[in-house]
């Protein structure tokens, strides 16, 4: 019952604190644009409005792929401590927490390729290739944590970093994990498998009504297992109330810096994760081996 329970309160964590910071940073990039922007409840509005409405259906490979989607973040999330609040504790691994992700990108990939639009199947290949980018930098910088810690437990790399935070021992490869985090939220300049004015929002174009919505829930619980645990592995040790703090910090701060900057083609997007986030990773790598760390 308990871990029922903590199942519960995690994914409505992720629910309305996701969806209030959607709106909140709406708010903040139409303020930095001179706008007044909508209300910070604003998403809420629309998910609840599009899950009311029937939506157009392109078969069952484009329902599947999209309940398999959310079905396969809401499981990660689900794995992903909150500060002190872990619904399986001792089962949250990162290893268990990565393959489990897979699965909703493989379903979101499966299901928008199924509507048969182009647009939807160039978005797709944009976000495999991007994923490509900025997957070995950021795998690359978390094995180094990893191995520094000798474990693969989330929890157990929180507490230990009760002297000092993971990114002051190891500032390049926090600063890559948070590149790679930019390219992960589908942030400026890494946002070209959506693109609007190029490709009609890619994978998104064919979706309408309760399928816009639960796309909406999947994104909203995706960024809360992408930012949470670039929290929870390289800023300490922390409770339920922190780990929000220090969530809400890191969100904006992407926000801010996604909305000063232009977008970059699909081949930049993969030389420049290649080049210079995968140079840092690799360099962290070494200093940790060679144990030089702060």
């Amino acid at each position: 019952m308990m871990t029922i329970i903590r199942v519960a309160a995690v994914l409505l964590t992720g629910f309305f604190v996701g969806l209030t910071l959607e709106g909140v940073s709406r708010k903040i990039i139409a303020r930095i644009q001179r706008r007044y922007g909508p209300p910070w409840y604003q998403n809420f509005i629309d998910v609840f409005k599009a899950l009311s409405k029937n939506g157009i259906t392109h078969g069952w490979i484009f329902d599947f792929g999209i309940l398999m989607a959310l079905g396969g973040v809401i499981a990660t999330l689900a794995f992903v401590p909150l500060g002190d609040l872990v619904a399986f504790p001792g089962l949250d691994n990162l290893f268990i927490i990565v393959y489990l992700f897979a699965v909703g990108a493989l379903g979101m990939a499966m299901g928008m390729v199924g509507s048969g639009n182009p647009n939807s199947s160039i978005g797709v290949a944009r976000a495999l290739t991007q994923m490509l980018g900025y997957e070995i930098p950021y795998m690359i910088s978390v094995s180094a944590v990893m191995y520094y810690y000798k474990t693969a437990s989330v929890s157990e790399l929180m507490l230990s970093q009760q002297d000092s935070w993971t990114l002051l021992k190891m500032p390049l490869g926090g600063i890559v994990a948070f590149i790679s985090l930019l390219g992960m939220l589908g942030k400026k300049p890494f946002d070209t498998p959506i693109a609007p004015a190029e490709i009609a929002s890619g994978p998104m174009v064919e979706l309408s009504a309760k399928y816009m919505g639960l796309l909406m829930l999947m994104h909203t619980f995706s960024i809360f297992v992408e930012i949470g645990l670039f929290v929870d592995i390289f800023l300490g040790i922390s409770n339920y109330w922190t780990f929000l703090i220090k969530f809400t910090v890191i969100w904006i701060l992407a926000t801010l810096i996604s909305s000063v900057l232009p977008r970059f083609r699909i081949e930049q997007v993969v030389k420049f994760y290649w080049k210079v986030p995968l140079g840092l990773a690799f360099l962290q790598a070494l200093f940790v081996l060679l144990g030089w760390v702060f």
